[in-house]
């Protein structure tokens, strides 16, 4: 086993270096990748990841070669939501999604849905208005399946809302303040 320390690098930047993937303007298309090579659209910006695994999912390609740690994986077999993101739209738990599912498709992470000006997305505030968290881990993937609630019309009754994010599952019971905060941004009549 080696000694990070004699190395002067910690495992996070060892892993970065050696995976880094090319990042392009945003809202720019990348080159066909050559053959066999995989262009994913990540919040608005085109990245080359290259030869890639066809294994690898989309929340390692994620986490580990783009450098967007906001979904989490909990369980990595899709039963606790902590992983969700948003591809054209439709919220999918990215464990389960192969990364070359995604290319040609635009796939929007928690690390996409702040505005330009660094406003908090409203369902965002909502959650931090309603204390719907408290260690945090699952709330990335909370926060998009509850965008993804709102808009498919499942958030305007309370009993619609538990049945349609029972999928993301909090630890910490935080879930009077989950829903709370989904019930406070249709009520606002926000976007989402």
């Amino acid at each position: 086993m080696i000694n990070e320390d004699h190395l002067g690098l910690n495992r996070r930047e060892v892993v970065a270096a050696g995976t880094a993937a090319a990042v392009l303007p945003a809202n720019t298309a990348a080159a066909p990748p050559a053959e066999g090579g995989v262009v994913l659209q990540i919040n608005g910006v085109g990245h080359d990841l290259g030869d890639l695994d066809p294994r690898s999912t989309l929340l390692d390609v994620l986490r580990e070669r783009i450098g967007l740690s906001g979904a989490k994986k909990g369980c990595d077999h899709g039963q606790c939501g902590a992983c969700t993101v948003h591809i054209d739209g439709r919220r999918v738990v990215s464990c389960l999604t192969l990364a070359r599912q995604a290319e040609g498709r635009a796939v929007t992470t928690i690390e996409g849905i702040a505005s330009a000006d660094g406003r908090l997305h409203p369902m965002q505030q909502a959650f931090l208005d309603h204390d719907a968290l408290q260690c945090g881990y699952c709330t990335p993937g909370q926060i998009m399946s509850a965008i993804a609630c709102v808009k498919e019309g499942h958030a305007y009754k309370v009993d619609d809302i538990r049945e349609y994010m029972s999928g993301n599952l909090c630890r910490c019971g935080a879930y009077v303040g989950i829903v709370a905060a989904i019930e406070q941004v249709v009520a606002q009549g926000r976007a989402v």
